[in-house]
C-alpha cells in the first residue's frame, strides 16, 4: 500500500517516504489526507491540549 506525506518545506503530498525526515508528516493512507497534515495536526495539538488543562484541573 502506497503511503502518502506532507513535505512542510515544499507544502506538497508526496507519495512515498523518500525525502529529509525534517521536512515531512506523514505516513498518511491517501493524498487527500496528506493534503490536510497541518489541519490535522492543529486539531490534535488543540484535542491533547483541552485533555491536559482537564487532567490538571482534577488535580487541584
Amino acid at each position: 500500500m502506497a503511503k502518502y506525506y506532507y513535505d512542510t518545506k515544499n507544502g506538497r503530498v508526496v507519495k512515498g517516504g523518500l525525502m529529509s525526515w525534517w521536512n515531512k508528516m506523514g505516513p498518511y493512507r491517501t493524498a487527500e489526507e496528506a493534503s490536510r497534515a497541518l489541519e490535522i495536526a492543529q486539531n490534535r495539538t488543540t484535542a491533547w491540549d483541552e485533555a491536559d488543562q482537564e487532567y490538571r484541573d482534577e488535580d487541584e
